[in-house]
């Protein structure tokens, strides 16, 4: 349990306003009301975790804190919620691709088939390179939790054809989140990369406004895309990884004691949600093609080739600098 809490003076934002209210007496059993926001569906373990953290922390905390978690994008876009919580009107939220719009650097993780194994990820995240985009981040306004959730390695589902050859690719219309990584790598193996919002990406494949899109088979379940795409090629292009972004200000203003109860919750929850999603992914090939969808592996070293050709690493070292590129290959291998 944490120690009895003492009276402090903490900065505390104005609820769903996008600055800082003057200090405050936080009274004894005065709560420290926090919106968490996400795009992940309400039944992902990305959300079902944070719930019970959420829960965790009210109880341990006496009910000092009180983590309202809201999934499906119901405070907003990924990118509206991102500029939420840069600018204070937002607490927390979790996303991976749309950080790059503010840090390059922030989206290294999502470089094209860099993590061969779930491995090299966590070595990478949790470690070295991790606390090195963590510390980029802070420069920018934003606290980032030390540990990521596990969005899993994506694939591509399309309407028609399988894609299992980069040359299958050419004018092949694919949504991809708001994020220069996806834009160029799709760019550079000939297909037409559209960014589509995650909530409206259900309606967007239902009227073909895109040929497919690309996401881990968790979420490719959660959001129900199965019932509008009925290939799924298994490229494993990315790992993707949700930061937990905190707004820096909000975070400094509050008591060490409540820091360290909220960082504890959310990391137990990450490790959590990381081995829900490994479980989850082992058995839904099966399911999946239970429910129509038909299966092809993918040429990974085929797709590689033509990125490395076609520049996209060579690219994106110079983007990420020399040093962040560095650590990256420390656990890669060269690229």
């Amino acid at each position: 349990m944490i120690p009895r809490l003492s009276r402090r003076r903490f900065g505390l934002l104005a609820a769903g306003l996008p600055f800082a209210a003057p200090a405050i007496v936080r009274a004894q059993g005065a709560k420290v009301k926090l919106r968490y926001g996400t795009a992940f569906p309400a039944d992902h373990p990305g959300v079902t975790r944070i719930q019970e953290a959420a829960a965790a922390l009210a109880q341990e905390t006496n009910g000092q804190v009180d983590l309202q978690v809201f999934p499906s994008s119901q405070l907003g876009s990924e990118p509206d919620m991102f500029s939420q919580v840069r600018s204070g009107a937002l607490d927390m939220m979790s996303t991976s691709g749309v950080n790059q719009t503010v840090l390059p650097v922030g989206g290294i993780n999502v470089v094209a088939f860099a993590f061969e194994t779930y491995d090299k990820v966590w070595a990478a995240m949790d470690g070295a390179l991790g606390d090195h985009v963590r510390a980029q981040f802070e420069k920018v306004g934003l606290h980032v939790m030390p540990k990521m959730l596990d969005n899993g390695y994506r694939h591509i589902t399309s309407g028609g054809k399988a894609v299992p050859k980069p040359e299958d690719l050419k004018g092949f219309k694919i949504r991809v989140p708001g994020s220069p990584l996806w834009v160029s790598m799709f760019k550079a193996l000939g297909a037409a990369p559209t960014p589509i919002n995650f909530g409206e990406l259900y309606a967007a494949l239902q009227t073909h406004v895109v040929d497919g899109q690309e996401n881990p088979l968790a979420l490719i379940s959660s959001a129900k895309l199965y019932e509008v795409q009925k290939t799924i090629t298994l490229t494993g292009h990315i790992w993707d990884g949700h930061h937990i972004y905190t707004n820096l200000h909000r975070w400094t203003g509050l008591p060490d004691d409540l820091k360290a109860a909220i960082t504890k919750h959310l990391s137990d929850a990450a490790e959590k949600e990381r081995a829900d999603i490994q479980r989850l992914n082992a058995g839904l090939v099966e399911t999946l093609t239970k429910a129509g969808i038909t299966f092809v592996e993918a040429d990974k070293q085929a797709y590689r080739a033509v990125l490395k050709s076609g520049g996209y690493y060579a690219e994106w070292k110079e983007k990420f600098g020399a040093e962040a590129w560095a650590q990256l290959e420390s656990y890669t291998g060269a690229l």
